[in-house]
């Protein structure tokens, strides 16, 4: 990590003019840093990265532990506890939360942080493991409804102790009440970030436009 660190300040430094050598940065070295008038071709200036700041890159590599190790630890604590993975868990758990344990699929995927795709793959897995069953909902359009069953719902509620006890070890107990804060503050941006960044996911899994209404 500490290598990769380098390479990214070490390209930041030579594009802004840093101790980096000067073949760093070709086109700029070559004089070919400007389109010509009337080409499709950008200039230099207006592909160079927006390099991060020795603040910014030192939070980026933080983060990394959140978005690779911990969904990697929760996964093989809950297989080795519970038989499931951390998405299957998180798919369980929310069709329990619901009063008739039901969902539409592209809801579902919604709630899950998960593309529809991804998801029909991981129902279709713990629908033969007995845990979910899927219908079609009546009317126009392709849309598909999914059910906790009651065998399901007994190993959701088994397997809660476990994970809250994996999200208390590994994440919240090591924070402070101001960190839980930001921390919401910060996964809801990014959220926000990410979603709209990814229009037109419900098709993904072949569910019809009409698919995604209520």
């Amino acid at each position: 990590m500490a290598k990769t660190a380098d390479a990214h300040r070490q390209g930041r430094r030579a594009a802004q003019g840093g101790s980096a050598s000067r073949a760093a940065t070709p086109l700029v070295a070559e004089g070919r840093g400007t389109a010509e008038p009337g080409s499709d071709v950008p200039s230099a200036a207006t592909t160079e990265p927006r390099w991060l700041t020795d603040d910014e890159l030192a939070a980026w590599l933080a983060n990394s532990a959140i978005m690779i190790s911990l969904p990697a630890a929760l996964d093989a604590r809950m297989q080795r506890e519970s038989q499931l993975t951390f998405f299957e868990y998180m798919v369980l758990s929310v069709l329990s939360e619901e009063s008739d344990r039901t969902m539409q699929m592209s809801r579902l995927a919604e709630r899950t942080s998960a593309s529809l795709s991804r998801l029909s793959h991981v129902v279709g897995r713990l629908e033969n493991r007995g845990l979910l069953t899927r219908s079609r909902i009546p009317g126009p359009g392709r849309r598909t409804n999914t059910t906790l069953t009651d065998a399901g719902y007994d190993v959701v509620v088994t397997a809660a102790p476990g994970h809250v006890a994996a999200v208390r070890e590994y994440l919240i107990d090591e924070l402070e009440p101001r960190d839980l804060k930001a921390l919401q503050r910060i996964g809801t941006a990014v959220e926000n970030a990410i979603t709209r960044g990814r229009p037109g996911q419900a098709l993904a899994a072949g569910e019809s436009p009409a698919a995604t209404a209520p």
